[in-house]
């Protein structure tokens, strides 16, 4: 054999080591959050995953939870145990359920705020017929908080490149430590989305400690419009969208307040209002039981409203 042949050969067995080396480095670390990872049955036909999150509650997608009791499980030893369902919330699109605090470990859990464009990351998923089960990306976008289209506060974007096979909504997405990064979901266009562990925290705590989340609550219908912009430019507005009361709820917050159905809310707590993601932002928990000063349009004048806002039923 040559010089040359024999360095060449040598580099293509280091190369090998290397990729083996990873390979098994990522094996592990599905195995070490397959530990927490289980099967949650709570519909007819395709389960879902979910995630040993605290002692003696598991997180899974809210969307996957078709019937309330009667909830099983299986673990990552094969076995089968029942959960009762503390808490659902469709904003986050998260669910907790009760279990055995020894059902399984419990996840070990990651920062995701150290996460970049770039960074390796694995997708895990349980069924009874396959049992553990995974996909492998990199994360293709990152960004700061957001709020989802029914009012939930996600405390960070994060858009992983992995595939979410069927079952895989609740799993947890993992880094390559085998830590616990958030809990995957399908979001637009079923591309996957994962909720970051503080958000799930938070919803955990709020669920486990009230059964539902608080949110601030009007008690209307409401679709995005466009102003014309001779009328904007008239009123003054700093936008030229708003959006239009479609229905009121009677005796709700802005029926009492005198809001009518055609109102064009274009500013409320002194934020301006082009969308309904806009009045979301205005109704967190910390606002029920307080007044917020609302800005419409009424027969083409511009008007002020003190709606005191409820809690969303």
């Amino acid at each position: 054999m040559t010089e040359s042949m024999a360095g060449a050969a040598a580099e293509a067995a280091a190369g090998s080591g290397m990729l083996a080396a990873f390979s098994e480095g990522l094996s592990r670390a599905i195995a070490l959050a397959g530990q927490s990872t289980v099967a949650v049955h709570a519909r007819h036909r395709m389960g879902s995953s979910g995630i040993h999150w605290r002692p003696g509650f598991v997180v899974t997608a809210e969307h996957t939870i078709k019937r309330e009791d009667d909830i099983t499980l299986t673990l990552p030893n094969g076995q089968t145990c029942g959960a009762t369902l503390v808490g659902r919330d469709n904003s986050t699109d998260l669910a907790v359920l009760k279990v055995e605090e020894s059902a399984c470990a419990v996840a070990d859990l990651s920062d995701s705020s150290t996460l970049s464009v770039g960074h390796i990351v694995l997708a895990a998923g349980r069924s009874a017929e396959n049992g553990l089960s995974a996909s492998m990306g990199v994360i293709s976008a990152i960004g700061g908080g957001w709020r989802t289209w029914h009012g939930g506060q996600i405390d960070q974007f994060i858009r992983p490149d992995v595939t979410l096979y069927p079952g895989f909504s609740g799993g947890p997405l993992v880094d390559i430590q085998g830590r616990i990064l958030g809990m995957n979901t399908s979001g637009p266009r079923h591309l996957a989305l994962t909720l970051p562990s503080a958000t799930v925290n938070r919803v955990v705590e709020q669920l486990a400690q009230r059964g539902r989340i608080s949110r601030g609550y009007l008690g209307v219908g409401l679709q995005p419009v466009r102003l014309p912009a001779m009328l904007a430019q008239v009123l003054h507005l700093p936008q030229t969208a708003g959006v239009i009361v479609l229905s009121l709820e009677a005796g709700g917050p802005a029926d009492a307040a005198g809001i009518l159905i055609g109102d064009v809310l274009v500013s409320l707590g002194g934020a301006p209002v082009g969308d309904i993601a806009d009045v979301y932002a205005q109704l967190g928990p910390e606002q029920i039981g307080k007044s917020l000063v609302a800005e419409i349009i009424r027969g083409g004048r511009r008007m002020q409203v003190t709606i005191g806002i409820g809690d969303r039923p």
